[in-house]
């Protein structure tokens, strides 16, 4: 009596690649350099935390931005986004209340 044997393959294709080394210590500095930038953002918005409100309102900023800036992102996470829509707010709502006139 003749056996036989069914051969089967798995599908190979399915598996995911590795990232090269290079493309590895690549992402590594990116997000090294993505923490960085957010705490050095932070330490930029303690300083704008020493201006009055007036110089605030200048730049189109409130107090209140700035706390909620910090305290809704995550300790790694940039806090400047906040402020820029937070500014470019301000200005829309600038620039309607003066074309209301």
């Amino acid at each position: 009596m003749e056996m036989r044997t069914i051969d089967r393959t798995l599908g190979l294709d399915l598996a995911t690649p590795s990232l090269s080394l290079t493309a590895r210590v690549v992402l590594a500095l990116s997000n090294v350099a993505s923490i960085w930038r957010a705490i050095r953002n932070r330490k930029e918005i303690e300083y704008l935390n020493e201006l009055n409100d007036a110089q605030l309102s200048d730049i189109g900023l409130t107090r209140q931005d700035l706390n909620a800036a910090l305290t809704t992102s995550t300790f790694f996470g940039d806090p400047s986004g906040h402020l820029t829509n937070s500014a470019r707010r301000c200005a829309r709502l600038s620039a309607f209340s003066s074309f209301r006139g």
